[in-house]
């Protein structure tokens, strides 16, 4: 893997979660003060330490797309859902049904991933294309297919934002989401507000760069059977930062 390779994760959860504020801190460092809500996609860089303090120490591009989670544009997403190596699920500590949405998205990534390699093994189909250009309501609740999933074998991290808004005794007794031990997914609490939440040393930051390592070798192992580099670099151009309006 060489400096200049690129890694794309998927990041999803519904609207209103904290995506754009976590990828802000993951990827700069920095809080956000004044998110706004993602139209179509935002797409940030991480800069990742491929096994850090091994021989094997190598310095890789992680894309982060950030995917708005407006039902509105249900379908039109279905376009980004291309050539990823890593998905960031996202959800509410303070809204039970944001958890409990989790296994709708990775449904419907999986979903529109299987359409997608139908539709004459193409990378898009224009149906996605032109939801995208005219987006409308639709029902985007897609049943998690675990089959699907296990056979793309996809590393999940799953992150539970907006810690500061509850109790420590609520998180103490909080049940784990059903669907972390289904995908063999870890989970980090993290407060957006708070710098800190993923300082380097901490606990999150190791499960972190941990994920983030698996999502290299991911890659690393398609690295030679696919093309989505140059298609990344397109979609970045088109689907840059300037698009991001709205999370």
């Amino acid at each position: 893997m060489s400096s200049t390779d690129k890694t794309k994760v998927l990041v999803l959860g519904d609207s209103g979660v904290g995506k754009s504020s976590l990828v802000h801190l993951i990827c700069q460092g920095q809080v956000i003060h004044n998110p706004q809500w993602t139209i179509g996609v935002t797409i940030d860089i991480k800069l990742h330490e491929y096994k850090e303090g091994t021989p094997e120490q190598r310095t890789t591009f992680i894309e982060l797309w950030d995917i708005g989670g407006s039902r509105s544009h249900a379908t039109a997403r279905n376009v980004f859902y291309n050539g990823f190596h890593g998905i960031i699920l996202v959800h509410d500590l303070t809204n039970r049904k944001s958890e409990q949405n989790l296994s709708k998205w990775l449904g419907h990534v999986f979903y529109s991933k299987d359409q997608t390699i139908k539709d004459n093994n193409t990378s898009i189909n224009t149906s996605s294309i032109s939801a995208a250009l005219f987006p409308v309501n639709v029902n985007d609740e897609f049943d998690f297919d675990r089959e699907a999933f296990f056979e793309r074998n996809i590393p999940v991290l799953v992150v539970a934002t907006k810690l500061d808004s509850v109790a420590t005794s609520h998180i103490s007794c909080r049940q784990p989401s059903p669907l972390i031990e289904e995908c063999g997914a870890q989970e980090i609490q993290v407060d957006c507000h708070q710098s800190r939440s993923i300082a380097p040393g901490t606990g999150n930051a190791v499960k972190l760069s941990r994920f983030l390592d698996k999502v290299c070798e991911r890659r690393l192992l398609i690295n030679n059977s696919f093309n989505y580099i140059d298609r990344n670099k397109r979609h970045s151009q088109i689907y840059s930062n300037k698009y991001s309006h709205i999370d």
